[in-house]
């Protein structure tokens, strides 16, 4: 398990702030572990937000932190590195950073919105860098190496003096995403891609609504999630078999967590309302019918012994896991 994850509700440098985020490491631990560690303390640190430029923060946080690893003497000859999709709630203000493959998503009156995306070395923008750089793109990986065009770590690729760190090979520049949080959000989900190469954004968004709908808690709907994405055998190719991590962010908006489960329903029943006056058929495939069931014993049980959660704070919950 090469994955770590941050949940903070409520900074400890700015009582104003939250901040959750997924890394997803490769060719070892340690750079995510480190990141999830320290990069949300570097961007709170940094001059531009204390001067409220909270988008330039977090680019500069996640450069600085990046180039602070290598004065780390457990870290500076590490050949492992990890991406890292990030989101900064403060207020209503949401600040999504992300380098490399993980993902980000809005649930907004039940569409799925990004606010991320993925960095891969085909990418006509990122392959340009990675050329000018002296890397090539070899079977849509860096180097024929490397499958994501920016992380954190992966110093390796990062070698060339005469070039800032945005302009390497393998770039730790974040894209950030800047959203107004309103009424019509029901949550946020940040996952690494073992589980967007099962499913897309909107099966995503889908899949837990209907959990939020019968009143399951996050943490169960992050378990059911991964359970979803999980192969069937290991002889898939790998679909399935990697590593997962999810954070679910749900907007209570002040209100009970019963008021989120009351409109996820009422999402569904409109959906259904407007599937019949369009004459769909109420039948569904078979192989969409499965996926949603929870059939298992075991699984029963934790949904029955699931209760609403009450508070009036955003409520998380995460679940991470070898696959």
């Amino acid at each position: 398990m090469e994955d770590a994850h941050t949940h903070i509700l409520t900074m400890a440098d700015d009582k104003k702030a939250a901040f959750f985020a997924v890394y997803d490491g490769h060719g070892g631990s340690k750079v995510a572990t480190y990141v999830s560690r320290n990069l949300h303390r570097t961007i709170l640190r940094r001059p531009e937000y204390k001067d409220g430029r909270y988008e330039d923060a977090i680019v500069a946080g996640y450069l600085e932190c990046d180039q602070k690893m290598l004065t780390e003497e457990s870290l500076k000859d590490e050949m492992s590195g990890s991406t890292a999709v990030s989101a900064l709630l403060r207020g209503s203000d949401l600040y999504v950073g992300n380098v490399g493959d993980s993902r980000c998503i809005a649930c907004i009156d039940g569409v799925a919105d990004p606010l991320s995306v993925d960095h891969k070395p085909s990418d006509p923008l990122e392959k340009a860098r990675i050329v000018n750089a002296g890397g090539f793109v070899e079977l849509n990986r860096v180097n024929g190496n490397l499958a994501l065009s920016r992380a954190m770590g992966d110093f390796s690729f990062k070698q060339n003096a005469n070039l800032s760190p945005e302009d390497q090979i393998v770039s730790g520049c974040p894209d950030v995403v800047c959203r107004s949080v309103s009424q019509d959000w029901q949550f946020v989900l940040l996952a690494c891609d073992g589980i967007w190469d099962v499913l897309s954004n909107q099966e995503v968004a889908d899949f837990v609504i209907r959990r939020i709908a019968k009143g399951l808690e996050p943490e169960i709907i992050c378990e059911e999630l991964m359970n979803r994405c999980l192969a069937t055998d290991n002889n898939m190719g790998g679909l399935g078999c990697d590593n997962m991590t999810v954070v679910l962010v749900c907007f209570l908006h002040n209100q009970p967590y019963q008021t989120l489960i009351d409109k996820c329903s009422s999402l569904l029943e409109i959906r259904e309302n407007k599937r019949l006056k369009s004459g769909e058929s109420s039948v569904l495939p078979k192989k969409v019918a499965e996926d949603d069931e929870t059939s298992s014993e075991e699984e029963e049980e934790e949904e029955n012994e699931a209760s609403p959660n009450g508070s009036n704070d955003p409520s998380v919950k995460h679940d991470e896991g070898e696959k």
